[in-house]
């Protein structure tokens, strides 16, 4: 295992996370997690710290928010509610069923009965979502799709599952050249 090629120390991140109270502890685990997934030079660091704190409200939603207005559901997700002519109004402030809405049938995800969508919706500091995301990062650490639900849900699986999307797309190409746009789309896509 890599160690990281500057000196990183708790200070640092409690600057980083400012207004984070659990810095203490998120420190912790990247001491730990980022250098086993080669997230241990300067910019790989502060990439994926920005990119993480951009994703997650500075480390402190570690799962997807899908509370939307009927409303914010036409605006933000028109090709399930209103091209598919789907009343939004019935799914207003109703994330289980957004969920199952919005990711059925894609991500290895089951329809929207499965419960699929909302069992797998993003979780983690980068918001890792769909089975099929769950089951190769399960999968690196010898867990299966739902059992990694449950580490997910920890600050350490929080954040390992962002260091296993950064390194599963080589993330860290963009973070040596400091190229911002890179490593957004890479995460966010488009």
């Amino acid at each position: 295992m890599s160690t990281f090629e500057f000196e990183f120390t708790e200070d640092q991140v409690q600057e980083l996370l400012h207004g984070n109270g659990d810095f203490a502890e998120w420190f912790e685990a990247m001491e730990e997690i980022l250098p086993y997934y080669e997230i241990n030079t300067v910019d790989r660091v502060a990439g994926f710290i920005a990119q993480c704190a951009h994703e997650s409200n500075n480390f402190k939603v570690i799962k997807e928010n899908l509370n939307y207005s009927a409303k914010g559901l036409n605006a933000i997700f028109p090709k399930y509610f209103v091209r598919a002519g789907r009343d939004a109004q019935a799914y207003h402030r109703q994330p289980e069923k957004i969920a199952n809405v919005v990711y059925a049938n894609r991500m290895d995800n089951g329809d929207t009965a499965s419960g699929d969508g909302y069992r797998f919706r993003g979780r983690g500091v980068i918001q890792l979502t769909g089975r099929h995301n769950y089951t190769k990062f399960g999968e690196t650490l010898g867990y299966t799709a739902e059992q990694a639900i449950s580490y997910l849900k920890t600050k350490k699986g929080a954040l390992e599952s962002a260091c296993w999307f950064w390194k599963a797309n080589n993330i860290n190409k963009y973070a040596d050249k400091q190229d911002i746009t890179g490593m957004t789309k890479r995460i966010n896509g488009g």
